[in-house]
């Protein structure tokens, strides 16, 4: 099971932002990556919905980037995927960014939100895209996650 705290610092909550929606998904995510042991195992992070202003300030402190960007994950063990007592971590989402995305690639804010959320938790579990091959891999992965659940 997925505990999931998600803190809204936004002025409108979305319908798509629906609290259980979010932990559905972020469990069919966890369950597609870990099976049956996901079953065994219960499975924390931490969420916050925030804006431009926020994320930009969070990037600038704490990953020295001083830009907005859509999602920033920071993993609760970083030399494992999973840490102890399954903390996977905090998962910091841009709601302004993603709505400029979704404009941008021409789709919904919806499924750009849970696009962003996959890609901020699969960072948790161990993906990256530093280099192209595994950049290939985690965007091949996000778009079979959202097919799938949709």
């Amino acid at each position: 099971m997925l505990e999931c705290d998600i803190t809204y610092e936004i002025e409108e909550i979305e319908e798509y932002l629906d609290e259980e929606k979010i932990r559905e998904f972020g469990s069919f995510i966890l369950k597609s990556e870990y099976n049956e042991e996901y079953e065994k195992n219960d499975y924390y992070l931490s969420l916050l919905i925030t804006t431009n202003d926020v994320i930009q300030t969070i990037n600038r402190d704490y990953r020295n980037k001083d830009a907005v960007t859509d999602v920033i994950s920071f993993a609760y063990n970083e030399t494992e995927n999973i840490g102890p007592m399954n903390i996977l971590g905090d998962i910091v989402i841009s709601l302004d960014r993603v709505k400029e995305q979704a404009k941008e690639y021409g789709h919904s804010d919806e499924r750009e939100f849970y696009y962003v959320f996959c890609h901020g938790l699969l960072h948790l579990l161990g993906y990256d895209h530093i280099i192209e091959e595994e950049k290939a891999v985690m965007r091949k992965r996000e778009e079979e996650i959202l097919s799938q659940f949709n």
